[in-house]
């Protein structure tokens, strides 16, 4: 219990302590310090690229599997709404309040409590900790610089606020800019095709729109026009309306595959913006299945985007806290919470590494 006891201590000092340092993404540089500081003071050998931290628990064993715990360090800026100072850790009722203590503090310092407790430790698998920078942006010098330095993961258990609820799916993302041509002419006469009334053709087909596959954890994927603009001039007739689509992909497609069924049905140009943010599915044979039945932890599919995307390997994303109050004013996550995080990321690898 003592033992358990200094994890916990260790964790909760340490979140307050990255509460207390400004950390949005792209400017994770000291806590990323404060990280290294803590793991090195483990007596771990820590590694680092840009704002990225990562160790291992043992000497690493090319021989062994790779199990990652990863969760993120970056910060959103505060909103308007706090009536708390945002880096100021405050305990009350029981609650740690503070800018990223909820999304992810409380799973990272679980994490890395529980990375604590197995150094040393004969394992049948290598365990490695990443704290990873620019999560919030899905920025390229986030986990996926990381990809080409670290050995492959026979799973990757993701520190995200899901109440310690096992998400074995993620949608992934794909943003759409779609261009319709028209023909320019004076709105006086009857000259022209109006690109507008084009476009008002494609975004019905989009509101009726239905994806023809369907996840099981995930539901059908769903498409949304969030963005239009057509027009300078009120007696111009357009001759372009650009329109912006929000694709928010099921682990039933790739992101190519959902372009694809898009571009068949739509008379626009259709060009997608990245196609980095694929969804995924923890296969259906995984190890991991049987850890979350022997320890009655609840599956499901998250409709929110994580590192996970960004990972190309077998994952799941779990972690103490509640999504709900990710980016919201005076963020909160509760104490007992990460104390329940820490006993139940100890609970999985200790259930994985017996059924390994």
């Amino acid at each position: 219990m003592e033992d358990f006891k200094k994890l916990f201590d260790d964790a909760v000092d340490l979140l307050e302590k990255l509460i207390s340092t400004p950390s949005f993404s792209k400017e994770e540089k000291n806590t990323g310090d404060l990280i290294e500081q803590f793991l090195k003071e483990k007596g771990v050998e820590t590694h680092r690229a840009g704002n990225n931290i990562w160790a291992f628990a043992t000497e690493y064993n090319p021989v062994l599997p790779t199990v990652w715990l990863n969760s993120h360090h970056d910060t959103v800026k505060p909103n308007s709404g706090y009536t708390r100072d945002p880096f100021t850790p405050i305990v009350a009722d029981g609650k740690l309040f503070g800018l990223g203590s909820n999304d992810a503090g409380g799973p990272l310092v679980a994490l890395l409590a529980t990375f604590c407790h197995f150094i040393g430790k004969e394992l049948p698998f290598n365990l490695l900790m990443i704290a990873s920078a620019e999560e919030e942006i899905s920025g390229q010098n986030g986990i996926s610089s990381l990809l080409s330095q670290l050995p492959e993961a026979e799973l990757a258990i993701v520190g995200e606020p899901t109440q310690m609820r096992m998400a074995v799916a993620e949608k992934g993302l794909l943003v759409i800019d779609a261009k319709i041509h028209g023909k320019a002419g004076h709105a006086a006469r009857e000259e022209g095709i109006n690109a507008i009334y084009l476009a008002m053709e494609d975004l019905e087909e989009i509101r009726n729109f239905q994806f023809s596959k369907t996840s099981p954890f995930l539901g059908r994927t769903k498409v949304t026009c969030t963005v239009i603009k057509a027009g300078q001039q009120h007696n111009v007739v357009p001759d372009l309306c650009e329109y912006v689509l929000d694709v928010r992909v099921t682990d039933a497609y790739t992101l190519e595959g959902a372009l694809e069924e898009l571009q068949d049905i739509l008379k626009a140009e259709l060009t997608p913006r990245s196609l980095r943010l694929q969804s995924s599915h923890l296969p259906n044979d995984h190890l991991m299945y049987r850890v979350a039945d022997e320890l009655d932890l609840e599956t499901f599919g998250s409709p929110t985007l994580s590192d996970q995307a960004l990972i190309p390997y077998p994952s799941v994303k779990i972690g103490p806290g509640d999504s709900a109050r990710s980016h919201t004013a005076d963020e909160y996550i509760y104490l007992e919470e990460i104390k329940a995080g820490i006993q139940g990321y100890i609970s999985i690898i200790n259930h994985y590494a017996a059924l390994s």
